[in-house]
């Protein structure tokens, strides 16, 4: 960069300090900022809201465009309310429910104590010593969980078609670094969880590289993203492998067959390369074995010893092996199988020795090919690539490429490989989210055929060109019960009918097929819905006066008086006192009977005149007191 900017002018802008600038960085926790709700409206729309009060620490769950109770298995938010059955109020932190307000504090890290200083790089003339401090103080705690295994571990609460696992990271072979893929310990699978673990994350145990948005990032030794800053033999960052030396055999002596047979007796104290050609065994010196001995035979995989990484590898059609980086911090003992004659054990190990390093003149260094490496792809084309790199010339040890002349660098070399087409093969996407979160759902996937052309070609054929058993394509998922849930029946109408009320309902805990019905202590407490709520049917009509019928005259003949009932009651009935006294109907009148009438002796001259058609009425309304209506109507008044 710095010669091109000399040449072109560009590279001025490196001369312009930026302005420092103090940010201004949020005081309150996200989940604060934006409830579960939001968060909900955030991820399925305007209408999504919470639908899961449990655990929402460790899964979201929200209601979906189809009115579905779904999670994208991503937990809430730091500082999120939550509760637990031992947390009243409580808010997320680091996936956990915790005391509202709780917030461990950070601790900047410091730098550990100086090393001692190294020798001088020249015996006279002027030289350079050095000394070496760690940001390490404090350091990550001893026994501290993996990240990658932090990740997979918080899987384990989430069932997995319909069964809870404890999860484990599995990483070997044709799985992508950087997916998160997690064995289920104790069974014989792994799946992939999620396509990306978090940025940050390792691509392998025993590498710097990491992964970056699904992608596996170089770091060289140094710590730096992209560096080419290689670790030589010796284990020194940048190293040129003159601070230890190698001492390799082979170990044939004659030994009778018997088991565990003490070959190789060394305190490692710094290890590049360590081959063993077996049956072998490693143990410590008392009688704790650590790979294969006491009878068994373990897996191939990586074994923490000793304060370094082991790896027990066992080709099929190569000598096992056992390789470590280093250093160890015990004496290990290595133990043979002889079932036949010793063919031989050939190890190699690197020990640090006193020297001046790069001052070391008589070493020449120059580019060297790799060996091909493996195929890209088994068939329909793929490639090889030969890289390469820097090497001492009285050991052939990798060094840093810095140590090599840059304009005498050979460009690395690529072939393709593996041309042949690939036989057919099943292709097998993802798993659909399953229908239901529990009771039963359904969950499909798309399986073809296909057959691959080429490195970016392939083409589909019917089903019976792939031999193999059709995988299938649809399955049951989630298949444990629902836990008991709260049921509502209709509302009852609003009482009274008018003016502020309530209306009732029953609420009750059943089981998610509505089958049987449960103690209301079955069902969670805190989102029971309510059982009454507030109503009106509008206002009520005010009070009035209600009058009864007139009475009898209090006289057969002349003035008299009657009376009637004159009552102010309210719409339901009920006495008021509420009606306006200045409306107030009268209860008494005055009435008249007229005198003089002469009561008929003889019934035979007793009947109502012809043509008077309402004697019925004057029964009817009580005028046969009425000396005229009496005389008119007189039969019909006899009948009363």
């Amino acid at each position: 960069i710095g010669s091109v900017g000399v040449v072109s002018g560009r590279g001025t802008c490196l001369d312009n300090e930026p302005l420092k600038r103090d940010f201004l960085y949020p005081t309150v926790a996200p989940g604060q900022v934006y409830d579960a709700d939001e968060q909900c409206r955030f991820q399925y729309g305007a209408s999504s809201r919470q639908c899961k009060y449990g655990e929402v620490c460790r899964e979201l769950w929200c209601l979906s465009k189809s009115n579905r109770c779904v999670t994208n298995s991503i937990p809430a938010a730091e500082g999120t309310l939550c509760q637990t059955g031992s947390i009243e109020k409580g808010w997320c932190y680091q996936g956990e429910c915790v005391l509202f307000g709780k917030w461990p504090q950070s601790v900047d890290g410091g730098w550990g104590p100086w090393s001692s200083w190294g020798e001088c790089s020249r015996t006279c003339g002027g030289g350079v010593s050095s000394s070496m401090r760690h940001c390490d103080s404090p350091a990550c705690p001893s026994g501290s969980r993996d990240f990658r295994e932090k990740q997979c571990a918080d899987f384990d609460s989430m069932p997995f078609r319909g069964k809870y696992y404890n999860w484990k990271p599995y990483t070997g072979g044709g799985v992508k670094p950087c997916a998160l893929n997690c064995l289920a310990e104790g069974y014989n699978f792994y799946t992939e969880r999620s396509p990306a673990v978090i940025d940050g994350t390792r691509c392998q145990a025993d590498s710097l590289d990491i992964c970056i948005n699904g992608e596996c990032k170089h770091v060289g030794c140094d710590n730096i993203l992209s560096s080419d800053a290689k670790e030589d033999r010796c284990r020194v960052c940048g190293g040129d492998g003159s601070t230890c030396e190698a001492t390799e055999g082979l170990f044939n002596d004659s030994l009778s067959p018997q088991w565990a047979n003490t070959v190789l007796w060394v305190q490692i104290q710094l290890v590049t390369l360590f081959y063993l050609y077996p049956p072998v065994a490693l143990k410590s010196e008392g009688d704790d074995y650590y790979i294969n001995g006491a009878w068994t035979i373990d897996w191939p995989r990586k074994f923490d010893i000793a304060g370094t990484a082991f790896h027990y590898k066992r080709p099929l059609d190569e000598p096992e092996s056992i390789e470590a980086l280093g250093a160890t911090t015990e004496n290990l003992v290595v133990m043979v199988l002889l079932q036949e004659q010793n063919t031989g054990i050939r190890y190699k190990f690197n020990v640090p020795i006193q020297r001046t390093g790069s001052g070391d003149n008589e070493v020449g260094f120059s580019w060297h090919h790799l060996a091909w490496s493996d195929c890209s792809a088994t068939c329909a084309g793929g490639s090889q690539k030969q890289g390469v790199v820097c090497k001492r010339l009285d050991d052939n040890s990798v060094v840093q490429n810095s140590y090599c002349e840059p304009e005498s660098k050979p460009p690395g070399n690529q072939r393709s490989c593996n041309t042949e087409l690939c036989p057919p093969e099943w292709f097998i996407g993802d798993w659909s989210d399953c229908g239901k979160t529990c009771d039963g759902g359904i969950r499909t996937r798309t399986v073809l055929c296909i057959r691959k052309m080429g490195p970016a070609e392939e083409e589909t054929l019917e089903d019976s060109h792939c031999l193999t058993h059709r995988p299938i394509e649809r399955e049951e998922c989630n298949n444990q019960s629902c836990p008991p849930q709260w049921v509502t029946l209709d509302w009852s109408e609003c009482t009274p009918k008018c003016g502020p009320g309530f209306k009732h309902r029953i609420v009750l805990c059943k089981s998610s097929n509505l089958t049987k019905t449960f103690p209301p202590a079955h069902c969670p407490a805190h989102n029971k819905p309510p059982i009454r709520t507030r109503c009106s049917l509008g206002r009520c009509p005010p009070p009035r006066w209600i009058l009864g019928e007139w009475g009898q005259c209090s006289a057969q003949c002349g003035l008299g008086q009657q009376m009637r009932t004159v009552q102010c009651l309210s719409y339901t009935g009920q006495p008021s006192g509420d009606c306006p006294e200045a409306l107030r109907p009268p209860n008494m009148q005055q009435c008249e009977s007229k005198c003089g009438a002469t009561p008929i002796a003889n019934g035979d001259e007793c009947k109502d005149v012809n043509k008077v058609a309402y004697c019925p009425l004057v029964l009817k309304f009580k005028f046969c007191g009425r000396a005229y209506f009496r005389q008119m109507c007189c039969k019909t008044c006899q009948e009363r």
